[in-house]
C-alpha cells in the first residue's frame, strides 16, 4: 500500500518563517484551475512551464469530474491541506477513511519534475511516496512556506484568489500526521477555459 506524505515535516514547520511569499501568477484560461469549496471558489495558477505532465494530468482528471466531492482528508495547521485521493477521497462515492491519502487514479503514475521554484504560501504541489516519481493525483496546498519541500516535490501552481478559503478547511488531528475526521471537500474543480 502506497502512502503519500511529506517529508521533513518538522524541519518544514520549523523553517516554515524563513521564505516570504511570492507574487502572485497570471495564468491564461486553460492553465487556470477552479476549485469550489463550501465557501466559494479557489483560483489557481497552473504552471505547464515547470510542470508539463503533471499539469496536463490535473487538467485530464478535473475534465473527468475525478476530483469533485473529493476530501481534504490531511490537514495540518501552519503547513498545508492535501486532497486528490480520486481512488478513496471521493466523499459521495467510495470514501475509504481508512485508506484514503493512499490512492491514486487509473491514469499513471508521473517523473518527477522538480524545479528551481519554492514552497511558499499558497504553493500547489504534488504528494507522492518516497518514490520520487510516483505522484498521480493526489495534490496539497500550503498555508505557509516550506523550504525543506524545495526540490523535492513538483510545485504544479499557486493560488491566485481565495487563499482565504483554504484557511478556513477543516484541521486534522495534529496526534494523527493531520488526518481529518469528517473532511471538508473539493464541491467541484473545473477549468477555467471549460463551460461551467
Amino acid at each position: 500500500m502506497r502512502t503519500f506524505r511529506l517529508a521533513s515535516l518538522a524541519l518544514a514547520l520549523a523553517l516554515s518563517s524563513a521564505v516570504g511569499s511570492a507574487p502572485a501568477l497570471a495564468a491564461g484560461p486553460q492553465d487556470t484551475l477552479v476549485l469550489t469549496l463550501k465557501n466559494g471558489d479557489v483560483t489557481i495558477a497552473l504552471r505547464p512551464d515547470i510542470a508539463p505532465k503533471h499539469v496536463e494530468q490535473i487538467k485530464t482528471l478535473v475534465r473527468e469530474g475525478a476530483y469533485d466531492n473529493v476530501a481534504f482528508h490531511r490537514v495540518i495547521e501552519g503547513f498545508m491541506a492535501q486532497t486528490g485521493d480520486v481512488q478513496y477521497g471521493d466523499l459521495k462515492e467510495g470514501y475509504k477513511a481508512s485508506a484514503v491519502g493512499t490512492g491514486g487514479s487509473e491514469l499513471p503514475d508521473l517523473p518527477a519534475e522538480f524545479s528551481q521554484e519554492h514552497f511558499v504560501r499558497g504553493t500547489v504541489g504534488m504528494a507522492r511516496s518516497q518514490n520520487p516519481d510516483s505522484a498521480n493525483s493526489q495534490f496539497f496546498i500550503m498555508f505557509a512556506p516550506a523550504p525543506p519541500l524545495d526540490g523535492d516535490y513538483t510545485i504544479v501552481g499557486k493560488v491566485e484568489k481565495g487563499l482565504d478559503l483554504i484557511d478556513s478547511i477543516k484541521r486534522g488531528d495534529p496526534s494523527d500526521n493531520g488526518s481529518v475526521s469528517e473532511p471538508d471537500r473539493i464541491v467541484k474543480a473545473r477549468i477555467a477555459a471549460d463551460a461551467k
